[in-house]
């Protein structure tokens, strides 16, 4: 039976180039359309590009320009860096689209009949320059803990520390200098902490295979103790001046933009199906039998696991079939880094002349259907390519193309009953189960073993030879025949990864496109192929080094000069703080062990935990760490975690930090986190089970 399937990756946001670590995404969503596609499925892969918010208002004003001039520019260098790695979108949309703003529309006065929307007064800093209210990322001033300069507004990047921004000394506007004052506004909240969205997220989140099961794990986490569920309400609104979309009936208040960006996916689906007169309702209706399927990131799994599914539910839409997120990208063992040259652009990769397929194939080759990180090692990625691609599979063609033009016009003999041939064959279900289940990486292996099998056949049967012997042209003929329809059918399975390599095999084979299906076939004795040429270079260690360094060159040139840095630079935005991403830093300094031992970590057990009165970040926790009197714990978890979650916990706390003194007490420690540098996803440290409050963790 055909499958109708809806296919979307995370929107790229229009304040920034593509860079290698956002086309591990678009280049997994690729290839798993791809197969669909080869399979006979009725598949439609959409895109947008995520323009609204602060930092595109501000980006635009700062360059003299229209917010619609700048999306429009950005949109076009977007497009050309996914078509230049073979990512083929069937349409690619904007969120600042008359489809989107309708979608919203709809979407929210939907919530509010369902009385899932509500008002509230929220205090803010306000500036008072720039006449805005500024999101935490973009007040900056001295770390209140270690006393650093232009630190941001929630946390501080040299110490480590999470505070409140009323805690900062001397603050100020990253956007204009000035020292913020505190407002207060009417805001919107999509109430998450409804009875009904909690049930319907417990359900959702839990079953049918939707989630992965680290996945739906962590929505346990999120969610709580059934009836304890302590969601936030979700605020949807933002104060002009802003660049969105105007909330009906609510003049100077815009959809924020995480509301409106995965709504994105629909708009950009809608106006594909205009063009091509398809009905939106087969696949936006609640009971709809088409699979819609979200490829994103492990670090907005958050809004698309709970904010996006309860928002189709609660305005009569259907859910999706399947979320799958994967892991961050890390480049030789470490976070991309400017510093280094590895915070490597799409435009920078293909401007140095290397080939995108290598990198499609690296990525291919390390993928799983998990949420664990890839690593780009550029050695490994040289000796992998070099070896795959260029040694064992492209070298079975040039190995024996060439004697079939010389000696047989092309040509090829009847092989149809070759064994080599029909193992290869009864490949085909393994390789399409793990492309179906996105487990790439075992499809690559399985694909390199059968390369493997004609790579000895060739060695066994020497071509070259026989080419020297007086007699042997059947045997010959045959021999290059078998190697040339081995190649064929190893150049089905690999299509999905290499759409542009294979098109040249395709013209090779004089065929229009290879299908999954003519896995069942044979070309036939009588066909002719066409004369043999190059398909691929090796990748030279040189060339890894002229990217990292035009990377290097590129963002030192860029780079803010002594004189520039200051009150006026906007390293962060409000996009960035609200919708993760990961981490990109300076690698740190190595430390000794001798530095590494002074840090006392001893496992503590969470005894008691309650809400901070007057603060929206802190958790307070009475933490056991087996001495004779708990230590009282502050802790910035209040938006991830509730008291219920955290009650019960074994957590890892540095014991030896000196006390801190705060205004709702003292803290005598710290509990680790694990967190993309940003307090969107934020995960407590914890240990296996027999660890007991105590002990020393080393």
């Amino acid at each position: 039976m055909t499958r109708r399937i809806l296919v979307t990756s995370a929107l790229p946001y229009a304040n920034g180039s593509i860079h290698l670590g956002h086309l591990l995404e678009y280049i997994q969503t690729d290839i798993w359309v791809a197969f669909q596609k080869m399979q006979g499925n009725e598949v439609y892969y959409v895109c947008a590009d995520d323009t609204h918010g602060t930092p595109v208002m501000l980006r635009a004003e700062k360059e003299g320009i229209t917010p619609e001039a700048l999306i429009a520019r950005v949109s076009e260098e977007h497009q050309r860096d996914f078509s230049g790695f073979s990512v083929r979108f069937d349409h690619y949309h904007s969120t600042n689209a008359p489809e989107n703003k309708t979608l919203c529309e709809n979407i929210y006065r939907s919530l509010r009949s369902n009385e899932l929307i509500e008002k509230r007064e929220v205090e803010q800093f306000y500036d008072p320059v720039k006449a805005m209210f500024l999101p935490d990322r973009f007040i900056k001033g001295e770390c209140p803990k270690c006393g650093a300069k232009d630190q941001y507004g929630d946390s501080c990047e040299a110490c480590g520390a999470t505070y409140q921004p009323t805690e900062l000394k001397n603050a100020y506007s990253s956007v204009s200098g000035a020292a913020p004052i505190r407002k207060s506004s009417e805001h919107y909240f999509f109430k998450l902490s409804d009875a009904r969205c909690e049930a319907f997220l417990r359900q959702w989140t839990q079953g049918e295979d939707r989630l992965q099961p680290e996945a739906a794990n962590k929505m346990k986490e999120w969610l709580g103790e059934e009836g304890s569920a302590k969601l936030a309400d979700w605020d949807i609104s933002r104060d002009a001046p802003y660049f969105g979309f105007e909330i009906p009936d609510a003049p100077g208040k815009y959809f924020y933009v995480w509301l409106d960006a995965p709504v994105g996916y629909l708009a950009s689906f809608t106006a594909l199906a205009q063009g091509l007169k398809l009905n939106t309702d087969d696949f936006f209706k609640a009971d709809s039998p088409c699979e819609m399927v979200h490829f994103i990131g492990k670090d907005i799994l958050y809004f698309h696991a709970l904010f996006w599914p309860a928002m189709l539910k609660f305005s009569g839409m259907r859910t999706p079939t399947r979320i799958n997120a994967h892991g961050f990208l890390t480049v030789d063992g470490a976070k991309m880094s400017k510093s280094r040259g590895t915070f490597i652009t799409a435009d920078s990769y293909l401007q140095q002349g290397m080939n995108p397929e290598w990198l499609r194939y690296y990525f291919a080759a390390k993928l799983n259907s998990t949420m664990e990180d890839l690593d780009l090692n550029f050695q490994d990625f040289t000796a992998r390519v070099n070896s795959d691609l260029v040694g064992k599979f492209v070298n079975i063609a040039s190995r024996s193309a060439g004697f079939l033009s010389k000696r047989f016009d092309g040509v090829l003999a009847d092989v149809t009953q070759n064994p080599l041939l029909q193992t290869i064959k009864t490949g085909a279900p393994a390789i399409a189960g793990f492309y179906e289940q996105r487990e790439f990486g075992k499809a690559i292996r399985e694909i390199m073993a059968l390369t493997d099998q004609v790579n000895a056949y060739v060695d066994q049967n020497k071509p070259w030879e026989l080419a020297r012997q007086t007699g042997q042209d059947t045997q010959l003929q045959e021999v290059c025949t078998v190697c040339l329809e081995a190649f064929r059918l190893l150049s089905i399975y690999l299509k999905p990864v290499l759409p542009a390599l294979v098109a040249k095999v395709e013209a090779l084979f004089n065929i229009t496109s290879l299908n999954w299906s003519d896995l069942g076939r044979s070309l036939g004795a009588g066909h002719r192929v066409s004369p043999f040429t190059h398909l691929m270079q090796r990748v030279e260690a040189s060339q890894i080094a002229a990217l990292i360094q035009a990377n290097t060159d590129t963002l030192l040139a860029a780079a803010p000069t002594e004189k520039t840095q200051g009150k006026n630079t906007q390293k962060s935005s409000e996009k960035k703080a609200e919708k993760p991403k990961p981490a990109e830093q300076a690698a740190p300094a190595h430390i000794g062990i001798e530095e590494f031992a002074k840090v006392d970590l001893r496992m503590g057990k969470v005894l008691e935990c309650k809400r901070v009165e007057g603060s929206t970040k802190l958790l307070q926790l009475s933490v056991d760490l087996g001495e004779a009197e708990p230590r009282n714990i502050f802790s910035g978890i209040s938006a991830h975690y509730s008291p219920e979650q955290m009650t019960g916990k074994m957590v890892i706390v540095v014991a030896n930090l000196a006390p801190r003194k705060m205004k709702f007490g003292i803290s005598q420690g710290m509990v680790l986190c694990a967190s993309p540098n940003d307090d969107t996803s934020l995960f407590v440290l914890t240990a296996d089970s027999g660890a007991l409050p105590g002990m020393k963790v080393s």
